[in-house]
């Protein structure tokens, strides 16, 4: 929001120097962004008298001119025709900056004549393209002003962040209020002249809804001015508008860019000739368009609110009028609009449409309804006074709303809540200066809620206005408490895990991605998603539709995009939620991890010992293992199951499982279907571990660490390989052979399988490593063939195995 210190002082009246309103501003919740301040960046050009301009001795298109600088006498060389002795011009001495051409100028000789400065044109100073000559000033102009002076560019320009639901600070009379109620002057907005009209308006208005939606244009107010002279704007208007960067197009448009700023009024003028018929304001039906007048053609879907005549559609609603009605010189009847618009539709059809404007800004955060009749009058009476013409009656579809918001408020929550000592009276001052009406004594106050301030509701809002107003610099800096105890922790299981999860795969090579949580309906159909009760009502973007049923398709576009740039071996991890339904239970905590060429855990790439292998089932496999032992989940009793999901190639994904039921992740080499419906190229490989799943850990009766639980006595490791059938899982006989004895057998592990004609069709060899850790004596061979020969009789009778 950009607005120049003449243009406050229209609606505030102070003395405050530009620096105190600037931080004041800032204290008050208005964040300055920046001040541009011309008559600063313009100090050193000023006026000069041209005492003489005599030939170049040297060349015929060149004069040497004597120049009174005020300060002095100084010699320039002149390329101007119209530099001429006894004029008054601009000069800019040595060492000033050429914002016009972005040079630097300095003392040099021009065919052999010094030259010390500079007599400028407008095209050299920035102003215009202007450039057949230099810049004349009035003689009657005294020597040495400031040109900011002479152009009357010496009016600063503030501009202020304004959060969203400020929409009151989007008008220049909004930031006066907000100042007077900070005791930094008197507000002297003037009151809006009630225009009564000559006859009635011949064009009527009528709002098309059903009942229930007549929130989308509550209200809209029409009045016709004939026998308008619409051309250039006055000097005053144009530089205003132009000094906060809107380029000044003719009287009819300036003035409703003006009111949009000045009292945060959108409003709308059409040429009266141009409609045809009256006005309806209705929904869109697909496939209508219209030319707007920022030059494009916008095709309309049902929803979406506009307002037209016989003609079809001419405007859309609280965002931008039509070319076909717009108005420009020939214009003599002007119909000007002001209309009350739904935040939420405006919003919408303006994001969809990929339309902004300075009316879409304001309505879709809320404008003051109740402004909405006196800003026609306010604009007839401006069009009156510089274009001339007699306007009509009011006509006014609708009604405006009178929202009515009473607070009850209790001073003492201003203590309470933000430590500070105010006395009844300031509170009530402020509140009353910033537009609340206040009743009532003591701890029963009521406070009603101006309509500008939308954004008010309860009694901590109120508080917080208070707040902002007396200065957060108030505010007495109290340390926090500390206790005698020892502090408990505060991180809960599903953070500590979170953390774990996030140290344990970094140190496995893969880097943390951060992905969105919406994804387009396609993605999310290829990973078990698109249900319409996740499926966004109003999403951002088309590539946004729909709520991530994994977190896997985030992270296959990321490792995918960098793959496009060269980066093809990486491995991303997640931490994140996906959402399954529209509830809270359908909500799940996921670590998630995709693989991809040859970024295998310890190392990627070329190397010297040979050609690097790609990533297969077993990196997925380990990382999920890895992550899950580091989770504290009970891996050695974990089953690896055949399954994943159907994102998951068949043959190549497993679940890891506790029991029937519980699973714990899943992982895999992705399906070539899902890399081509995410348009990736493989290999690629992914697990996913469902955070919630792990159970909990059981209360320890204390903090202190276990002893170690270690054996002096050597481990005792032996081989055992069994043949089975091909479909018997190695899974099952490391399980049937850790439960041979528990007491004794440390660790089982698998290290070879093979296959062959020797052991029949249908037939495996499995290898088993079996460590066994004595704890209180050596073990005798004895001891050793008893423990393996139960090995070997519970894998028998588990798997049907046989020793090979």
């Amino acid at each position: 929001m950009k607005f120049t210190l003449s243009w406050l002082k229209d609606h505030l009246e102070t003395d405050e120097s530009l620096k105190t309103i600037v931080d004041k501003l800032s204290l008050i919740g208005l964040e300055v962004e920046g001040v541009h301040n011309p008559a600063e960046e313009l100090a050193a050009f000023k006026v000069a008298h041209v005492i003489s301009a005599e030939q170049h001795p040297n060349a015929d298109k060149l004069r040497v001119c004597k120049v009174d600088t005020g300060d002095g006498t100084v010699q320039v060389v002149c390329g101007a025709p119209n530099a001429r002795t006894g004029m008054k011009g601009v000069f800019a001495p040595s060492g000033t900056h050429i914002p016009g051409t972005g040079l630097d100028l300095k003392p040099t000789k021009i065919r052999g004549v010094e030259s010390n400065g500079m007599l400028v044109s407008e095209r050299e100073m920035g102003l215009s393209d202007e450039h057949a000559g230099i810049i004349e000033v009035a003689e009657d102009t005294p020597i040495g002003t400031p040109l900011a002076d002479v152009l009357g560019l010496d009016d600063p320009v503030i501009e202020v962040a304004v959060t969203p639901n400020r929409p009151d600070a989007l008008g220049i009379a909004g930031i006066a209020r907000d100042l007077a109620a900070a005791d930094l002057g008197k507000v002297v907005t003037p009151e809006v002249e009630r225009i009564a009209g000559e006859g009635p308006c011949p064009v009527s208005v009528t709002l098309d809804f059903p009942d229930d939606e007549a929130h989308l244009c509550p209200a809209f107010a029409l009045r016709l001015v004939r026998g308008v002279r619409n051309g250039p704007s006055p000097a005053w208007l144009r530089q205003r508008l132009e000094a906060i960067g809107l380029r000044p197009i003719n009287a009819l448009v300036d003035i409703t860019n003006y009111i949009t700023y000045d009292r945060n009024r959108p409003l709308h003028v059409f040429d009266a000739n141009k409609v045809k018929g009256n006005l309806t304001v209705r929904h869109a039906r697909a496939g209508e368009e219209l030319l707007a007048l920022d030059g494009k053609t916008y095709t309309f879907a049902p929803g979406q609110v506009v307002i037209s005549d016989d003609n079809g559609v001419e405007s859309i609603g609280g965002i931008m009028g039509g070319e076909a009605s717009g108005c420009d010189e020939t214009t003599t009847d002007v119909l000007i609009e002001s209309a009350l618009w739904d935040t939420s539709t405006t919003a919408r059809t303006g994001r969809t449409l990929g339309v902004q404007s300075d009316a879409r800004y304001r309505f879709e955060r809320g404008v003051d309804p109740a402004f909405c009749v006196p800003g026609l009058d306010m604009a007839t009476r401006m069009v009156l006074d510089l274009c001339g013409g007699t306007a009509s009656e009011m006509v006014l579809a609708g009604a405006v709303p009178e929202p009515v918001n009473i607070i009850a408020f209790d001073p003492k929550e201003v203590k309470r809540l933000t430590g500070l000592a105010l006395s009844s009276v300031e509170m009530r001052s402020i509140l009353t200066r910033l537009g609340f009406w206040v009743a009532g004594e003591g701890e029963e106050l009521r406070v009603a809620v101006p309509t500008w301030r939308p954004d008010v509701h309860e009694a901590a809002d109120l508080v917080e206005e208070i707040t902002r107003i007396v200065g957060v610099d108030r505010v007495e800096t109290v340390p926090l408490s500390r206790g005698s105890a020892v502090p408990k922790p505060v991180l809960t299981i599903r953070q500590n895990r979170c953390i774990m999860a996030r140290r344990t795969l970094a140190a496995r090579g893969m880097v943390e991605a951060v992905t969105w949580s919406f994804i387009p309906k396609p993605h999310a159909e290829a990973f078990g998603g698109g249900q319409p009760e996740i499926a966004l009502s109003n999403p951002i973007s088309s590539e946004m539709s729909d709520m991530r049923p994994s977190l896997l398709p985030g992270l296959i576009t990321a490792a995918q995009k960098n793959a496009d740039r060269g980066f093809s071996d990486l491995a991303l991890f997640e931490i994140g939620a996906t959402y399954h339904g529209d509830r809270p239970e359908h909500q799940q905590e996921i670590v998630a991890g995709v693989r991809r060429g040859t970024a295998k855990a310890g190392g990627a790439g070329r190397h010297w010992s040979g050609a690097a292998e790609p990533v297969d089932v077993f990196d997925a496999k380990a990382d999920a293992m890895a992550a899950l032992a580091a989770l504290g989940a009970p891996v050695a009793t974990a089953q690896v199951q055949p399954g994943g999901g159907d994102w998951y190639h068949p043959g190549r994904s497993g679940l890891i499982t506790l029991g029937p039921k519980t699973v714990l992740a899943r992982f895999g080499e992705l399906h070539p279907r899902t890399l081509s419906a995410l348009d990736a190229d493989g290999p690629m490989v992914a697990f996913e571990i469902l955070l919630d799943a792990i159970p909990v850990p059981k209360a320890k009766p204390t903090k202190a660490r276990p002893a170690l639980d270690a054996s002096d006595l050597m481990p005792v490791r032996r081989d055992f390989a069994f043949v089975v059938d091909s479909d018997v899982k190695a899974g099952a006989i490391v399980r049937a052979a850790r439960g041979a004895d528990k007491a004794l057998i440390t660790g089982v592990s698998v290290f070879d399988v093979f296959t062959g004609a020797s052991l029949g069709e249908g037939r495996k060899s499995v290898a088993i490593e079996v460590t066994l850790q004595p704890r209180d004596k050596t073990l005798t061979d004895e001891e050793i063939d008893s423990v393996g020969k139960a090995i070997v009789a519970a894998v028998e009778k588990a798997t049907g195995a046989t020793l090979r």
